[in-house]
């Protein structure tokens, strides 16, 4: 167990071992350790400003990752940068965790139902509410509405989860399709 936790965040010799090398050493421990039966495909980018490591899951233990909202998958993502932070504090990966394309689905879901507030907001012409989102779903929200200059949106509420207002923009060009834009 000992050996585990070295390389899960080091203590040992570092032999010249990369970010994904140390990844794919810690995700093979855990999973091994948790007796899941998954198998994981890393994928490393890097370009000149940034670098990403998708690393996507596979296997019969797919739906216990993707079970109570993707929380499991969460973990992992964190688990994943904790230990990239820890032995490559200068190393600024950013770091997406999947299992059967369940972050898309999730994300078109999300997108979905936005749309269909976003058409109430519309035709009622008055504001519409999203239930309470976590930061990150909110920001899918937010980005997808902001593409449409008919509808404005913002968070509303207190701690971590909050709601989201959609509103139609008041707005004496709106007739003809054009929106004015605020510099």
């Amino acid at each position: 167990m000992a050996g585990f936790f070295k390389k899960l965040f080091g203590g040992g010799k570092k032999q010249g071992s990369d970010v994904e090398n140390l990844v794919e050493e810690t995700l093979a421990g855990v999973i091994e350790k948790a007796g899941f039966e998954l198998t994981f495909e890393l994928n490393f980018e890097k370009n000149e400003t940034e670098s990403t490591l998708s690393i996507d899951f596979a296997g019969a233990d797919e739906e216990l990752l993707k079970d109570k909202k993707g929380q499991l998958l969460d973990s992992f993502q964190l688990l994943v940068k904790r230990v990239i932070q820890h032995n490559f504090p200068e190393d600024k990966t950013n770091v997406l965790v999947d299992a059967g394309g369940f972050r898309e689905e999730t994300e078109q879901a999300l997108i979905d139902k936005a749309e269909n507030l976003k058409q109430m907001a519309l035709e009622q012409g008055r504001s519409v509410y999203y239930r309470a989102l976590p930061p990150k779903e909110r920001k899918v929200v937010h980005q997808y509405l902001a593409q449409d200059p008919r509808v404005k949106s913002r968070s509303l509420g207190d701690g971590l989860y909050k709601k989201i207002k959609i509103y139609p923009v008041k707005n004496p060009d709106a007739k003809t399709g054009e929106a004015s834009h605020e510099s």
